[in-house]
Order: C-alpha cells, then structure tokens, then sequence
C-alpha cells in the first residue's frame, strides 16, 4: 500500500528532478537514497502481498520497515530524544523531503504516518516527572534554581512533535501543509474511538495555528465582481450555507446592496481562510429567500440602508477548526460598514438552525419508547399521566392525524414521518396546523438545550458567544430542501447590539447565561418542561 500512488503514476522522478532543483546535488543525493530507501520498502509489501495468499507475513516486516524510516526522517530534523533543550541545525531540504513523502501517501499510509510520530515523538512522561521532582529542591536553594528547574519542566512538558511543526512551518508553504495535516488528523479522529496521543498531536498542532492565525496576522479583503477569477471561483465553491447554482448567483452576492468579505494569511495569500455574505438592508430580513434570489440591482441607495444581515459565514480550512476566525471577521466587518455607512446602527444575522429537524426526530423516538415501556396510549400528550415532556398537544396530535389520513396510527409516529420526508410541506392545512408547535420546539432547542452547559446547536454558540442576542424566530424562513431538511424552514436571528456585546459574551461564557427576547422566551416556557426558566427578557 505505501506510495502505491505515487509508483503507479510514475511521479517518483518528477519528485526526485524537484528536489534536485530545489536544493543542489547534495540535497538531491540525500533525497535519492530516501527514496530509494522507501521505494525498497514498498516493494517488499509489494512482493508481501503476492507472496503470502494466506495472509501469513513475508520475510520484510514491511509495515515496520515504513514505521521505522518515518521515525528515522522525523529523528534527523527534530533531533534525537538524548539532545534535550540543544537543536541541531536542520538542513531545509530534509523537512521538504518529509513533507513531500507525507503528500504523497495514501489516505491509509498517511494514518500510520499519524500515528508513528503522535506516538513516538509526543511527551516523555518519564522527564516529566523527573523534571517535576526536582522542583521542591530547587526552591530550597534559590530563586534562580527554581527558575531553572521550571525551564526544565516546561520544556519536558513539550511535545516532542512541536519542533517538527516548527521546522515544516519555516518552509514556503509549511503552514499550509500543517494545516491539511491537521485536517488529516482530524478525519482519522472521527474514525477512531479513541486515541489519546493524536488529540494531544492535533490540540498540539491547533494552538501553534491559533498563534499563526491571530487576528492580528490576517488580512481583511472584501470580494467585488471585478476581484480574480480564482478568488470568485473559490468563494462559489467554499460556500457551504447556501450553495450558489451558477455565476449570476455569485454575482449577486457581491454585487450592489451585498458584501462580500474574507480573511487571507500572509503565508496562503490567495486561499480564503473564512468567508462571510453580509446583505445590506433597512430591516431585519426574516427569510432568506428575498436576500439570495433578489434580481440584481444597478446601484445602492446609501440613504435606505441602515441595516448589516450576516446571512452565511464559512470556514473553509478544516485544519483550522476550533481556530477563533469567525468571530474576528465580524467584528471587523461591523467596523467596516459604519466606516462606509454612518447611518448603519443595526447589526443581525439570519441564520440556519442545522440539527434541528433530527434533534426533534430524536425527541419523539424518546417518547415513543417511553410509550412502548410504559403501554401507556397518551405519552407525549399533554395531561396528568404523561411523564414525557409534552411535544405536542392532544388537540394538535388530532389534527395531524386527521390532515394526514391516518387516524388508525399513533400520531406522533404519523409526525415523525412527516417531519422525515418532508411531506407536511406539501399541504398548507399542515403546514398551518405545525407552525405553532414547532416554533415552540425550536425555541426549546436553542434556549433550553444545552451541552456542558453550552447552547447545544453550534451557530447558536457561534453568535452567542460573541455576544450576540437570541432575537427571533423566523417561520418558513427557508423553504428549499436544505433548510426544510434541516430546521423545518425556520431560521433565527442573532442580532448584535453593540454596547452589550461584550456583556452578554462574557456571562454566557462565565454563567452559561443566553440574552434572548421576550418571543424566544415566550416560546420555550410554551414548550414546556421542568427546566424551562421564568422571566423577563432585558432587551
């Protein structure tokens, strides 16, 4: 399997004719015979896998011959474990061998790639504790022991990995490649169940990113027609919140009355790290249909705009996620507008509510199991038996069941169907009869729902914890399939007001604390349920 693809492609002499040309004859044997060597490697699995049908080993252990050269690459430009806090001077092209190898794996040969270095080359515990003993001595004696025997702790307490990071980031491109790396690490993380060294390798790898990419670092570009033909052509394909379906699409949405704007990074200077579509209104929009499919317009009015709709904010790097880049972007786009418009005082998004839909698919299952245990017929419903938490009200479940012809079956099993196949949308008396219910409901889940004490739809902790206020539901807000697939066509809006931005960020990070309207409110005690809190709404 190792550089199948590579061999079968016949790259393995562009590759080494690069590397000559990139750093003389001397770097160019080096390279040769780490290739040579890997190639050796490879046909021996090769020769493996022809030669042992029973699936019995060869006699190359080929799998550790790759583990140990990926150990041995690692080694020559970190330095060996004996060399402590002292650095070797690392030739580059070493790092750029390493680095054109690991591009040039396979999806399963990059895993064990992963996995030797996060492994082999992450915190020796031992010289931890080692380190860690000898600090109550050291107080003992002097201030400047006690120093000094921290500087040891600190530096055993870094992963070994972290210097590799260090000398790939130096290269032209390494940030790029460290950060398709980490993409790399967190897709095996999704397939594994657990592996405690590649999430300390990946949160080792985020925080040195967090440093890269500081706000400070990046570099604020608004997007016209009129920008390059790359950059437009990656802010159709990047768009993940609402898809374009052609060039008037994308047209549109960086044309007159919209604004497009991105962060870039002096080290990916044409690669957009985050996209954010902002519309540019005299209201509060409530759906998204009259912002996306408007008919392009010649020219702005400046005097009819007063209002920033935040309607689609992408992250387009996976290796940077858990990197704080969106919440920067808005802030600075917020000062860019009231630069541009000194009129402009009101700032919210329309948002999608992703998970929605299945959160209250999940819901009913529960209730229906709680039906099955209990044989109990009005589980689910409202009244002095129901133990569940009340989804919907007996009068409502009836009117389900009687638009859909299907009064023989339980209803809550007819709604969930519904709700699956998006069926209810086909009739407007069902559409009607579910708009009070599940604007109750989607209250619930944003207002009520939590996660580690957090709001558990990841845009509601997105914009609350950048201070914004839970402001109002929207119904029928998205009508096309994805929105219906993934909120029922309801959205919300988080509206920024920015006196209290930093007020309201910090007690929901510090309290757990939501600053909702009194609709929000309103609607999730309507909802129901023994957490459902009482009060005001302070707006």
């Amino acid at each position: 399997m190792f550089l199948r693809g590579v061999w079968r492609s016949g790259r393995v002499g562009a590759e080494l004719a690069c590397c000559a040309g990139r750093g003389g004859r001397t770097e160019m044997l080096q390279g040769s015979f780490k290739w040579q060597r890997l190639r050796k490697i490879y046909a021996h699995n090769i020769s493996g896998l022809q030669n042992s049908a029973d699936g019995a080993e060869s006699g190359v252990s080929s799998p550790s011959m790759f583990t140990a050269t990926i150990s041995q690459m690692v080694t020559e430009i970190i330095g060996p474990k004996e060399a402590g806090l002292k650095k070797p001077t690392i030739p580059e092209g070493k790092t750029r061998h390493l680095c054109d190898v690991y591009n040039s794996l396979s999806t399963e040969d990059k895993a064990t790639f992963l996995r030797v270095v996060s492994q082999q080359f992450g915190t020796d515990h031992d010289e931890v504790l080692k380190a860690a003993e000898g600090l109550p001595q050291a107080k003992e004696k002097s201030e400047g022991a006690l120093l000094k025997a921290e500087e040891r702790l600190q530096a055993a307490l870094v992963p070994r990995y972290h210097d590799l990071f260090v000398q790939i980031g130096r290269l032209e491109g390494g940030v790029k490649h460290l950060v398709d790396m980490r993409a790399d690490t967190l897709d095996l993380l999704s397939s594994v169940k657990d592996s405690a060294e590649l999430r300390s390798f990946s949160s080792c790898l985020r925080e040195m990113l967090s440093h890269w990419f500081s706000a400070g670092l990046l570099h604020l570009q608004r997007i016209t027609w009129e920008s390059s033909c790359d950059i437009l052509q990656k802010i159709s394909e990047y768009e993940a919140v609402h898809p374009m379906r052609n060039w008037s699409d994308l047209k549109r949405r960086v044309g007159p009355y919209r604004r497009c704007f991105i962060f870039t990074h002096s080290t990916m200077p044409r690669e957009p790290m985050v996209v954010l579509h902002t519309a540019l209104t005299n209201q509060i929009s409530d759906n998204i249909q009259t912002i996306v499919s408007t008919p392009i317009l010649d020219e702005e009015d400046v005097d009819n705009i007063n209002t920033a709709i935040f309607y689609s904010i992408t992250s387009t790097q996976k290796g940077l996620q858990g990197v704080e880049l969106g919440n920067y972007l808005i802030k600075r786009v917020v000062r860019e507008l009231q630069a541009e418009f000194p009129k402009m005082t009101q700032f919210s998004s329309l948002s999608p509510i992703p998970g929605f839909r299945d959160w209250l698919v999940g819901e009913i299952n529960k209730v229906l199991g709680s039906t099955e245990s209990s044989s109990s017929e009005d589980s689910g419903v409202d009244g002095p038996s129901s133990t569940a938490p009340t989804l919907l009200t007996s009068a409502e479940l009836q009117k389900v069941a009687e638009i859909a012809g299907k009064e023989d079956v339980s209803p809550l099993v007819t709604l969930k169907k519904l709700l699956q196949t998006n069926q209810w949308m086909g009739a407007e008396s069902m559409v009607e009869v579910l708009k009070d219910p599940l604007m109750r409901l989607c209250a619930r889940y944003l207002y009520l729902e939590k996660r580690r004490g957090y709001a558990v739809n990841p845009v509601a902790n997105f914009h609350l914890r950048n201070g914004a206020v839970l402001w109002r539901l929207n119904w029928q807000a998205d009508t096309g399939p994805r929105g219906i697939s993934q909120s029922c066509g309801v959205m919300v809006n988080y509206r920024y007001f920015l006196g209290d931005t930093m007020r309201n960020s910090q007690r929901y990070m510090e309290e757990q604390h939501i600053e909702a309207s009194q609709q929000v409110i309103d609607l999730a005690q309507a909802a129901g349920g023994a957490d459902s809190p009482a009060g005001k709404s302070n707006l």
